[in-house]
């Protein structure tokens, strides 16, 4: 193993080709180019194969990351994806938009020893992409047919996981979603540069065929009341995520051009599925040839300034009331805007937006960071006489998301939520108030990561497995008496 393995000390850390930045911003695709085979069995070769694999207690979805890390320095490359897909039903999605520099990679021993960490996500993106180029991506096939049915309302990373857990027990699936696609966030709310579509659809035909079930353009509480999919199914998962946007509360808030950043993110993904929206620039809905100010600082803010880029604009600013040590996002997305051109105003605090019918301004405060709040993090302080203005013609707010009010939308009253208007749920049984429904992802955890989305999936499938056995085996007995 010493000849294949343990290289850090005379092999770098080396990243794929990272395209140009004056070449990055005039189309969506992504930023870096893949792997070649040599380079990643080269980089995969760096792992010390740890006895304790720190990465692997950082994911949140225990991948075997080790194991096949050293079955790809060995050219074992269809024995290191299965290894890789064991775990993960995402694989080819979670290696590129995993922030791996707060998981695996950010707890990789030989990066503490200061040699850089293994490039561990861009390995698992390219034994997944290498997966479906050679068709080893293996066709979802269902266990005989249980005779129960599950809905799931939600298409995005944890209904996905859910959904195809179950289907390869035996259970019908159908996916219920608001959306004209599948996907949720995945498909319309990380920009392409970080999530080319095409591999979210790819995965998404695998499920079809698999049998799976998915009705868009559907709402509960408009198409059906929870109370009615509940009769239809034998359970329910609630995998919505969270899409309520945190509102700014300042003068001037309901001029025009003043935009969410989802409605944003959205209407440039449509764009790029061919979708024909007219009313996209009356409503602020794009940024060419605008002067945009984006609100905010953790990774949705990075997806804005950098579409509003690529769209064209004149000007990107970023707004952050702290500095960029106390940033809630990626700093590899941040260092990927200021390549692209967006300039950063750090500690500063919208206070009034100014203009006729739309936005023409946005006035600042200068802030300094204060003493720790609970969480550890400097709490900003404004500094008197310091406001200034900005020219905008465009601002987008990325303050973060809540759960919406599912009790009343789902018209399931007695579906109990937390303060914040997260689902209640037992944890062991992952079961809301309401028998035989289930929920997990961000409509439990508040938003998060899609990770964390991905292991919310498939502990529910697995919680909604034994509800089910349980139940089968219970009518069984009721029938022999």
């Amino acid at each position: 193993m010493a000849e294949t393995m343990l290289r850090f000390v005379d092999v770098g850390r080396e990243l794929p080709t990272k395209r140009a930045a004056g070449e990055r911003v005039t189309d969506f695709n992504e930023v870096y180019a893949e792997f070649a085979a040599a380079k990643a069995a080269e980089q995969a070769a760096r792992c010390s194969q740890c006895g304790v694999p720190f990465c692997q207690v950082h994911c949140p979805l225990s991948n075997n990351i080790p194991d096949w890390l050293k079955l790809t320095a060995e050219g074992r490359l269809e024995e290191a994806y299965r290894l890789s897909q064991a775990t993960n039903p995402l694989p080819e999605i979670c290696g590129r938009i995993c922030p791996q520099d707060r998981l695996c990679e950010g707890s990789c021993t030989i990066e503490q020893s200061g040699h850089g960490t293994v490039t561990i996500g861009a390995i698992e993106r390219y034994l997944s992409d290498t997966a479906w180029n050679h068709g080893w991506v293996a066709p979802l096939t269902p266990a005989a047919d249980r005779g129960q049915s599950v809905a799931i309302i939600g298409a995005g990373p944890a209904g996905l996981a859910a959904a195809e857990t179950l289907r390869q027990r035996g259970y019908r699936v159908t996916i219920y979603d608001r959306h004209d696609r599948p996907g949720g966030l995945l498909t319309y709310g990380i920009p392409g540069f970080k999530l080319e579509k095409s591999v979210v659809q790819r995965r998404i035909e695998r499920l079809k065929r698999g049998g799976i079930a998915f009705t868009l353009n559907f709402e509960v509480g408009r198409d059906a009341s929870l109370k009615d999919l509940r009769a239809r199914h034998d359970a329910v998962f609630i995998a919505t995520g969270v899409y309520k946007a945190r509102e700014l509360r300042v003068p001037g808030v309901d001029l025009g051009h003043i935009v969410p950043a989802l409605d944003f993110l959205i209407a440039s993904n449509r764009r790029g599925f061919g979708d024909h929206l007219p009313k996209a620039m009356d409503k602020g809905l794009d940024a060419h040839g605008k002067k945009v100010a984006v609100i905010g600082g953790g990774d949705t803010a990075m997806d804005c300034v950098r579409t509003a880029m690529r769209q064209g604009a004149l000007s990107v600013s970023c707004l952050y009331r702290r500095d960029r040590d106390n940033m809630p996002g990626s700093l590899r997305e941040v260092a990927h805007a200021e390549e692209e051109g967006v300039s950063f105003e750090w500690l500063t605090l919208p206070v009034a937006f100014q203009g006729t019918r739309n936005v023409e301004a946005v006035r600042l405060v200068r802030q300094r960071l204060g003493l720790a709040d609970p969480a550890g993090r400097r709490t900003p302080e404004p500094i008197s006489g310091s406001e200034f203005s900005l020219d905008v013609d465009l601002a987008i707010s990325a303050l973060g998301f809540d759960v919406e009010d599912l009790p009343s939308l789902f018209s399931a009253p007695q579906l109990a939520t937390r303060d914040n208007g997260t689902l209640r749920i037992v944890q062991k049984t992952m079961m809301t108030s309401i028998d035989g429904v289930f929920a997990g992802g961000d409509v439990v955890r508040g938003a998060s990561l899609v990770v964390w989305a991905v292991r919310d999936g498939l502990d529910a499938a697995e919680a909604i497995d034994r509800f089910l056995l349980a139940r089968r085996a219970s009518a069984g007995q009721l029938a022999a008496e």
